[in-house]
């Protein structure tokens, strides 16, 4: 990507998240503005996407109350964006410990309760960086936060319902292993910290679909019921954001027609019923959204698909995915000292790296590209084999627990003396026996 030319008067979004220490009693919008002061003023020429800031702890007022400021997404296509052209977005947040969260429980008559859902205070600590981690290369993201963003703006405006109309519901489908769950709660950790100005507090409530089917007859109806009573007490509040997961929704939507057709219990036909019945009352609400998951999507109720916002697709990671995740595993074992210090190509790079040579290594070359070469093929050999995002992510474990890497670098035994790490080639080639060895066992299960 080139740089934004000289003398142009765009300017670009930059959203700019700023974490305060859990003791921290600073107000919001004083600390808002002392960081706008500190970018605008004192810290540089230009401000990177996706990184961390640096230099605000020399800052009385910052370095008491802030643990880490952090640059996220923009819409600006350029790796970097000059201060005079960036419209900062700065969003202050102070998360919840790890721990905080509650359980909502329910029972028919003569049943014993059950746990029909976790909920969990947001911000949460054990969220943090799950966004950034999550990589598609369809704008997954960018479009799920231009839809919140634009339903907010059109509950704002009181367009009548009765001629546009929106539900707040999204419905994420697609194989197993590439993500659906992380990508809602890491939307819902999003936007507990972007609707802080608006929100005092925000809650994500994960619905355990199995649970809301009662052993005795006709009360799973009850159970939805009863559920959703109290999340309309936590929206009621409107100072808080609620944000429903409902995983693996199928479990809760089974077709009606297969229930009217006798192939299924009419329970399932009262739990989809009553379902149906609690998302239209939920969709007049602007501090809700409801998120589905499932990998069974020919399983869900056409009613329920058909009252989904959006229905997204989430697909295998390509190529190009891929070699981020792989990268950003890399870059996170270096930081640890298990891989030897190295500047592994990004994905920009890489491709810049090999565009001229994507098949095959040129003659002699430099170290950069002969790593940018070997991890596109890693990356290849990853999407021919099918591994999903969950796969990827524990190709290093295997790698260090199966082929000896970890024998290479950390603390000698017994004496405490640290070793430098292991190549990051070493590591790169133990993946890639890692994937040998996920064929073969996959061919013998299929045998």
């Amino acid at each position: 990507m080139g740089e934004i030319p000289e003398g142009s008067s765009a300017t670009w979004p930059v959203h700019i998240e700023v974490r305060l220490s859990r003791n921290s009693t600073a107000r919001f919008d004083s600390i808002r503005q002392a960081v706008h002061e500190f970018i605008t003023t004192s810290f540089g020429a230009v401000i990177w996407p996706s990184t961390a800031i640096d230099g605000w702890e020399t800052i009385p007022k910052l370095e008491t109350s802030v643990e880490r400021i952090y640059a996220s997404e923009s819409s600006c296509p350029n790796r970097s964006i000059p201060i005079s052209q960036a419209n900062l977005q700065i969003h202050v947040f102070q998360p919840y410990p790890d721990d905080t969260y509650d359980e909502c429980t329910g029972g028919g008559d003569g049943e014993e309760e059950v746990v029909s859902a976790t909920v969990c205070e947001m911000p949460s600590r054990s969220l943090e960086g799950l966004w950034e981690s999550l990589i598609y290369a369809d704008g997954t993201k960018s479009k799920l936060l231009d839809y919140i963003y634009a339903t907010i703006s059109l509950s704002d405006a009181d367009v009548d319902f009765n001629i546009v109309s929106w539900n707040r519901v999204v419905l994420l489908h697609g194989p197993p292993g590439t993500g659906k769950t992380s990508l809602c709660r890491a939307l819902a950790q999003k936007l507990s910290i972007r609707l802080a100005h608006r929100y005092d507090h925000a809650r994500l409530l994960e619905i355990n679909a199995h649970s809301l089917f009662s052993k005795w007859f006709s009360e799973s109806g009850k159970l939805v019921q009863g559920l959703f009573g109290s999340v309309m007490e936590m929206i009621e509040e409107g100072n808080r954001f609620v944000v429903i997961l409902i995983d693996e929704v199928e479990s809760l939507t089974a077709a009606r027609a297969a229930a009217m057709a006798g192939t299924e219990p009419s329970d399932g036909l009262r739990v989809v019923n009553a379902l149906l019945t609690q998302l239209d009352k939920l969709r007049h609400k602007k501090n809700v959204l409801v998120m589905a998951t499932s990998n069974l999507p020919k399983a869900i109720d056409s009613a329920f698909v058909d009252r989904a916002d959006i229905v997204q697709y989430i697909d295998l990671p390509p190529k190009e995915a891929i070699y981020q995740i792989l990268h950003s595993c890399l870059l996170e074992l270096i930081k640890r000292k298990l891989v030897q210090s190295t500047e592994v190509p990004d994905l920009k790079y890489a491709n810049f790296l090999l565009q001229d040579h994507p098949d095959e290594l040129p003659d002699a070359p430099d170290r950069d590209t002969q790593l940018a070469f070997n991890l596109m093929k890693l990356a290849q050999r990853c999407r021919d084999h099918q591994l999903s995002g969950r796969a990827l992510r524990k190709l290093p474990v295997l790698a260090y627990a199966t082929y000896g890497v970890a024998f290479n670098q950390g603390v000698t035994p017994g004496r405490g003396e640290p070793r430098p790490g292991t190549p990051v080639e070493i590591w790169l080639d133990a993946m890639e026996k890692v994937i040998d060895d996920k064929r073969l066992e996959r061919e013998k299960m299929e045998l």
